[in-house]
């Protein structure tokens, strides 16, 4: 398994988020509301993750249950690093970084972080099943 792509396939996850964070801050919210668009956001951030990690994990190179979960792992622990660090970067406190995670409070990162958790062997798991299905 090869760490550094690992890293690499994370920092494009961050960075479509992050594009997509923006637009639906500038756009969505004004439209939508905050609640709805946090739902739409937290759907449209599991396709972009699920989608890149698709791409990515053959060429990362995690072959087995326990490697796609230190993949997880880390990317779980660098998304609420660069989250908590954008946070404070924005002027938020602590109590408003911690309401993203929290569900009874309308914040759905928690959620999107098990998503991520899982994502490397959801992907590697689906990738195998297309790859071993017979032909019809």
């Amino acid at each position: 398994m090869k760490w550094t792509r690992a890293l690499s396939a994370w920092f494009a996850i961050m960075s479509l988020e992050s594009v997509s964070g923006t637009l639906r801050r500038l756009y969505l919210v004004p439209a939508a509301g905050e609640l709805r668009a946090h739902q739409i956001g937290m759907t449209v951030g599991c396709v972009i993750i699920f989608t890149i990690t698709w791409f990515t994990i053959d060429w990362i190179g995690s072959c087995s249950f326990r490697t796609q979960f230190r993949v997880g792992l880390l990317w779980v622990f660098l998304t609420i690093l660069f989250e908590s660090g954008l946070g404070i970067l924005f002027g938020y406190g602590p109590d408003r970084i911690i309401a993203d995670y929290d569900l009874s409070r309308g914040g759905l990162m928690g959620l999107g972080l098990i998503f991520l958790l899982f994502a490397p062997a959801l992907a590697a798991s689906w990738r195998g099943h297309l790859r071993n299905r017979k032909p019809v």
